[in-house]
């Protein structure tokens, strides 16, 4: 059991590697197509497993508020496309931070990550083909 946890463990780093971000179901379709009987138990005690000791940290959720993991777990920002929930790590901090605490004013300062929303390419592109063709 051990070693095939270990397996698991393993492929679920290496699958996070590749995609940067997923949530446990994205997970269990991509363990299932090499391993059958992996069960979303299973992939979430990895999951948390592997948060716990550092090798993975919590990303933005997805949608249906659905936990969503980062390989990268040194600080930093996100982008979100709020149409087809795309997440890509960004570092606009250092720039935008000032700019944010001096619109807020009153010394306030910001702390924690920053997730900027809007449309990803693909999706403002496919959006201005629908209303061009409206």
């Amino acid at each position: 059991m051990i070693e095939r946890a270990t397996r698991y463990t393993k492929d679920v780093q290496d699958f996070l590697e590749r995609v940067h971000h997923a949530t446990n179901i994205e997970i269990l379709e991509h363990m299932q197509k090499t391993y059958a009987d992996v069960s979303v138990t299973t992939v979430h005690r990895i999951t948390s497993r592997l948060v716990e000791r550092g090798k993975l940290a919590l990303a933005p959720a997805a949608k249906g508020n659905a936990m969503r993991f980062d390989i990268n777990v040194e600080p930093h920002d996100h982008f979100l496309c709020s149409n087809c929930d795309m997440l890509r790590d960004t570092d606009i901090a250092s720039e935008i931070r000032p700019l944010l605490e001096d619109s807020i004013g009153d010394g306030c300062e910001i702390s924690g990550n920053l997730v900027v929303t809007g449309l990803c390419k693909k999706c403002n592109k496919e959006l201005k083909n629908e209303t061009n063709h409206h």
